[in-house]
């Protein structure tokens, strides 16, 4: 006798706060997980960066080099190696190991907004208010980029990476995707400035959110408008916006002190997850799992789903 197989568990969203960890390192700009989710860092406005466990709550390393406040931070996808971006206008290539300095990458005119490697964490992708991507070798002691993308016609806000394509998101309204393998430029008008773009993990859509506090998600290679998301605040800051683990829902900070999750499908408003008193800065939704990270003011928290236990109990 064969038993049925389970039916696959609907989408459950994460608003149980697990921890809270105050960063002790100025206000946090932003929180990235890493590749596999395990680990997480947070940009501070005190020139650091941090790698923490973020599920027990411990601080693993801390990373000094920066001249001024680091604004985004990525990791390499073997974990040896970070990258970030800030106020002082470089990009740091790190050692997570030792947490050394590799390369320190200057050219930009501006502060960089947002950095990413490629998949082989060969090449750094960073985006600047100085309307310019810079592409850096990690490997070459050549101190100029290897390529400038130069099409945005105001500060870049937003860059992400796909094995041939770099999305990006300016605040000059428009949404670019580079195609490398084709070497074509698409690019499409939203009409208000972007704060983020991301990729749907299955890689057919992007979604964009904008200054009009609207998300709008889109067909990667079509552009047509397949979603509209509205209830939450962005009107003054760069927040980050995302999808749920398995494309279920759309994910973006608010500058109410709130992380709307919205039904891809739907459009609607499925939860309204109150973090805070101030503006949701950041936040990092983990590759596999129902478990999100926020950041406001000076603190990080970890949030799962309802059913969550940790080892020995909650808390």
């Amino acid at each position: 006798m064969s038993f049925p197989e389970p039916k696959p568990r609907g989408p459950v969203l994460p608003q149980k706060r697990l921890k809270t960890l105050d960063c002790g390192q100025g206000a946090v700009r932003a929180v990235r997980f890493n590749v596999d989710g395990n680990y997480c860092l947070t940009c501070g406005s005190d020139k650091t960066l941090k790698l923490w466990n973020p599920l027990r709550g411990t601080l693993l390393r801390t990373y000094s080099g920066h001249g001024y406040e680091v604004l985004d931070a990525a990791g390499s996808f073997d974990n040896s190696n970070l990258c970030s971006g800030g106020g002082d206008k470089a990009v740091v290539l790190w050692d997570v190991a030792s947490g050394q300095v590799v390369r320190k990458f200057r050219g930009h005119a501006g502060k960089v907004n947002t950095v990413q490697f490629n998949e082989e964490a060969t090449v750094i992708l960073s985006g600047s208010i100085d309307s310019t991507i810079r592409c850096w070798d990690c490997r070459s002691r050549r101190p100029d980029p290897v390529q400038k993308l130069d099409e945005a016609k105001d500060g870049v806000s937003s860059v992400k990476v796909s094995d041939h394509e770099v999305l990006a998101g300016s605040v000059d309204g428009r949404v670019r995707r580079y195609d490398l393998r084709m070497g074509q430029l698409f690019s499409d008008y939203v009409g208000s400035p972007i704060t983020c773009t991301c990729f749907s993990r299955d890689g057919q859509c992007t979604l964009v959110s904008s200054l009009d506090s609207t998300l709008r998600l889109l067909d990667k290679d079509t552009g047509e408008l397949l979603g509209e998301y509205t209830g939450h605040k962005n009107q003054e800051y760069k927040l980050d916006c995302c999808l749920s683990e398995r494309d279920t829902h759309v994910v973006s900070c608010s500058e109410d002190g709130k992380v709307f999750f919205w039904d891809l499908v739907e459009g609607v408003l499925a939860l309204a997850l109150q973090v805070g008193p101030g503006v949701v800065q950041s936040l990092a939704y983990h590759p596999t799992e129902p478990c999100l990270l926020t950041a406001m003011g000076g603190s990080i928290h970890c949030w799962r789903e309802e059913a969550y236990e940790t080892e020995g109990g909650t808390g």
